[in-house]
């Protein structure tokens, strides 16, 4: 993950956080609990995301190759929608 990457995703949860009406208690701490737990969720959901389109690569890999090995690229895309599912439990 780049450094511009980090710094939106930084700034993303710092907006989801202000959404929620912190208490002026809450803004006191150095790096509030809720605002990790949004940092930690935006993180996690650009992670999956990284290695569902290595997936999806893999995918138009095997089946640029075509005939025998289309199973693989199947399987390849099976991976990238079940990396994608856990972003939806």
């Amino acid at each position: 993950m780049t450094e511009q990457e980090m710094i939106g995703i930084t700034n993303q949860a710092s907006k989801e956080w202000l959404k929620e009406f912190p208490t002026p208690q809450e803004t006191a701490h150095p790096v509030p609990k809720r605002f990790l737990e949004i940092f930690a969720k935006l993180i996690a959901e650009k992670e999956r995301e990284a290695c569902a389109e290595i997936c999806d690569g893999f995918y138009l890999s095997w089946i640029d190759i075509q005939g025998r090995y289309e199973f693989m690229g199947e399987g390849a895309s099976e991976c990238a929608g079940a990396i994608r599912a856990r972003g939806q439990e």
